[in-house]
């Protein structure tokens, strides 16, 4: 008899072992749907999602840079009772509370692309090496010397480490003058064809540009085109399909540091669903290393990781 007690113990614990939660819902937020990039990364998280259940619900919205738009999305995640949400947090410190609110409904949390404080892991690139990237190919266009701008961008932890990735390279460089480096041009072609209108305006003599991010250094080669400028080194952040159009044709762009948003997302969900089944990773943070596209190797260049 107690041989029998023993057996259906053991097996009631393999059994318990065996069976998996269900990923039956996630919620994605991220800063803004108007970039591919984010649109990019919403594919890829639900490709890996429906890999791991066809039958998963996924629900992609844009907080358009708004905290109080993004405590509402995740409330609304929570009420429709995901099991995971991937987050984009457009301040990485304020977003906590909402996080601490979705711990105590049981849903996991992963940060991706930028950090977001009490989340369960975080998958971003190393961003500071990214900005440290393209702006060691700029420096190395001007040769050491020249007036520059770095153009900033919304204040996530991606910006903010590529902007000191970036600084820490020109500061090694006395030849080279930092023009402004606190201007938000809000991660869009929009913002960035903006606000470059305003440093052409103001510097007649403008060598180089470090843009946070693509959008930006499409919106500033325009602005450039558009006021008859050039001579200007334009360096960014993605690798984004648009920019390898923009690296093989006739504009001031001249490298990006790539990412792969689809793969991250990716790697952010099957984090996301292995924490969800008490399998926490060893490292809470994944950093995925950049690689510098330029017109020299732009050919090739394979973008970004797709269906």
């Amino acid at each position: 008899m107690k041989h029998l007690l023993l057996a259906g113990a053991a097996m009631a614990l393999a059994l318990g072992s065996a069976e998996a939660k269900d990923l039956k819902s996630v919620g994605i937020t991220l800063g803004s749907l108007g970039n591919p990039y984010f649109v990019t990364l919403a594919k890829g998280a639900e490709a890996k999602a429906k890999e791991i259940n066809p039958s998963v619900k996924v629900n992609s919205v844009s907080a358009d840079y708004d905290l109080n738009k993004q405590f509402t999305q995740v409330d609304n995640f929570i009420a429709a009772g995901v099991d995971l949400i991937l987050i984009n947090a457009v301040d990485p410190k304020a977003i906590e509370p909402a996080i601490k609110k979705a711990h105590a409904a049981g849903v996991t949390v992963v940060a991706v692309d930028v950090t977001a404080s009490g989340a369960d892991a975080t998958v971003q690139t190393n961003n500071v090496q990214a900005g440290e990237l393209s702006c060691q190919y700029l420096a190395d266009k001007l040769g050491g010397k020249g007036d520059v701008v770095i153009e900033n961008g919304p204040q996530v932890s991606a910006v903010i480490d590529r902007v000191t990735g970036c600084k820490q390279v020109f500061a090694k460089y006395p030849g080279i003058k930092v023009l402004s480096s606190d201007q938000d041009a809000k991660g869009s072609r929009d913002g960035g064809l903006n606000i470059m209108q305003g440093y052409l305006t103001r510097y007649p003599k403008l060598d180089g540009v470090f843009a946070i991010n693509d959008p930006q250094a499409i919106g500033s080669d325009l602005a450039a085109k558009q006021l008859k400028r050039a001579n200007i080194v334009i360096t960014s952040v993605d690798g984004a399909p648009d920019i390898e159009s923009a690296l093989k044709s006739d504009t001031l762009i001249q490298a990006s540091s790539s990412q792969d948003p689809y793969a991250m997302a990716q790697q952010a969900v099957a984090i996301g669903y292995d924490v969800m089944n008490g399998k926490k990773p060893a490292d809470a943070t994944v950093l995925l290393k950049p690689t510098l596209v330029t017109r020299d190797n732009v050919k090739d260049y394979k973008g970004w990781t797709s269906r």
